[in-house]
């Protein structure tokens, strides 16, 4: 599908106005992995967050596809589907640069920083800016992931 598709609004809804749709939030994220008991063993086993479905993927049965949750009131969901025989991505143009993971505190920042580090899981140092502070560092297939606060 073209941009061409999808024509921009002609103009941004007005503050109290009636809008007939809306984006109420972020649902869930699909990413590809080439091996789902390593990716597990990461998301659930290191970063603690639920495994909360195995299946096939429904737009492609020979596909394991496993969702992770990390709970609470508006729940992290990411779901990952195997595919072992594709190659690496690259960054570029229509893909996702990062996954930015809120955490409660610029405390808690380096607290993972720490942990993961402890587990031999690079990161970097401790990003103070004035509206976030954060870490980066990669998950097994190469994503880059960011925990990030903001101030209070």
């Amino acid at each position: 599908m073209s941009s061409e598709q999808f024509p921009a609004p002609e103009a941004a809804p007005q503050a109290g106005s009636a809008q007939p749709m809306r984006i109420a939030g972020l649902d869930h994220l699909t990413l590809i992995c080439s091996n789902l008991e390593r990716t597990t063993s990461f998301y659930r086993d290191v970063l603690g967050l639920a495994l909360v479905n195995e299946s096939v993927n429904a737009d492609d049965p020979a596909t394991r596809h496993f969702w992770f949750s990390s709970g609470g009131d508006q729940p992290l969901r990411l779901s990952f589907t195997e595919y072992p025989q594709m190659t690496p991505a690259a960054q570029g143009s229509g893909g996702v640069h990062h996954i930015a993971l809120s955490v409660g505190s610029a405390d808690e920042v380096a607290a993972w920083r720490d942990y993961l580090q402890q587990r031999s899981i690079p990161t970097t140092e401790v990003f103070d800016r004035d509206q976030l502070c954060s870490i980066y560092l990669r998950d097994p297939d190469g994503q880059i992931l960011e925990f990030a606060a903001r101030p209070d």
